[in-house]
């Protein structure tokens, strides 16, 4: 079979899965993308770009898989005398429905937000089939069309929402995890030092930075012994909470800022102990995942995506009901030895490309023969 993946935002974990997926699937698979800048701009005009970029290519597909950064009614209409005989999948990361909108953004204010909302419901109209790569992600945008649509005058056509949820499924992140195990650091005896509490996320208001470090300076103040890394991608306009953050931590922060390199990264993850995450929103957590997999012991609220990582029986012991259940979780892992992690990484090496390659090409190739 013949795939054109359509990635108008091409970079991080978008960039990763869209590039992992080619790697590892069975079936041929084209790449068109954008640089992955100017978020609404892409939303916006990326089909119009794309749309000229696929009808030069010889490539001829049988499958068009677009992500929701994409308008797909704007490029089935511009490409239609090429793609009118293809099927066509929306794949999201994440959606302009439930996505929280940064306090900063003016486009809230002025009630300019519904639109990048309103690509994303006629993309998933217009697709043969959609699809979430989470449970919650599913669950979340489902819930919220029915408040959308009657945001709307009139005409609202409440069938559409039966339409999109007979075709939309649950089709979990695949993630490259196997190329973290090169970077684990095999040790004799073991190293006779604080336990390393990691941050590997983005420096974003949605994964409450303020929430992850109080929790922290509470502890320091109490003088529990632990060490920081905080890692992630940083941004110009990030929460000034990291900055403040390290001042009142002061040498306990080992590491601060984005990795120069995967190897680097990798290594730090194979080096923390504790995850903590306080997270407001998260789709699916791919840094989490990753952490885990390294036998990095996480502390999950027990909402979002989370739940679905790790096996019911673990839940008690590595998820938390609010900020204090979460400080008195942490000082009891700080204190204590560490349980073995096999069994968490267990859970998640089911995300691995080596597994899900084949679940997305059978998912894939039944879109088509439908």
């Amino acid at each position: 079979m013949k795939i054109t993946l359509l990635e108008p935002f091409f970079t991080g974990s978008h960039a990763a899965w869209a590039e992992e997926y080619a790697r590892y699937s069975r079936h041929q698979v084209e790449i068109i993308t954008l640089p992955g800048r100017h978020w609404k701009w892409r939303m916006h005009g990326g089909a119009v770009a794309l749309a000229h970029r696929f009808l030069d290519s010889k490539f001829q597909p049988d499958l068009l898989l677009a992500t929701d950064m994409l308008d797909l009614t704007t490029f089935l209409a511009l490409t239609r005398s090429k793609s009118a005989p293809c099927k066509a999948a929306v794949y999201f990361h994440e959606n302009q429905l439930t996505y929280p909108w940064s306090p900063d953004d003016a486009d809230k204010a002025l009630n300019r937000d519904m639109h990048y909302a309103f690509i994303n419901y006629a993309s998933a109209l217009a697709a043969d089939a959609v699809f979430f790569n989470s449970a919650y992600h599913h669950d979340a945008f489902m819930a919220e069309l029915p408040c959308f649509l009657k945001a709307m005058p009139d005409k609202r056509e409440w069938s559409s929402i039966q339409s999109i949820g007979r075709k939309s499924r649950v089709l979990h992140l695949g993630m490259d995890l196997r190329p973290l195990d090169p970077h684990r650091q095999v040790q004799s005896e073991p190293a006779i030092r604080p336990p390393l509490v990691l941050w590997n996320h983005r420096w974003e208001y949605d994964k409450n930075p303020e929430g992850f470090f109080g929790v922290l300076e509470r502890l320091a103040a109490r003088n529990l012994d632990f060490e920081v890394a905080v890692l992630g991608e940083n941004f110009s306009n990030a929460p000034g909470v990291f900055h403040e953050a390290r001042e009142r931590l002061g040498a306990r922060i080992i590491q601060f800022g984005f990795a120069k390199s995967f190897a680097e990264y990798a290594r730090w993850l194979w080096e923390a102990d504790i995850l903590p995450v306080t997270s407001y929103h998260d789709f699916f957590g791919a840094s989490v995942v990753q952490a885990v997999y390294c036998g990095c012991l996480p502390l999950l609220p027990k909402r979002l995506a989370y739940p679905e990582h790790l096996p019911d029986e673990l839940h008690g012991q590595f998820f938390y009901d609010g900020e204090t259940e979460l400080e008195v979780k942490l000082e009891g892992l700080l204190k204590v030895a560490h349980p073995s992690t096999e069994m968490l990484r267990d859970a998640v090496s089911r995300y691995d490309w080596q597994v899900m390659a084949g679940v997305y090409d059978e998912v894939l190739e039944k879109v088509v023969s439908e």
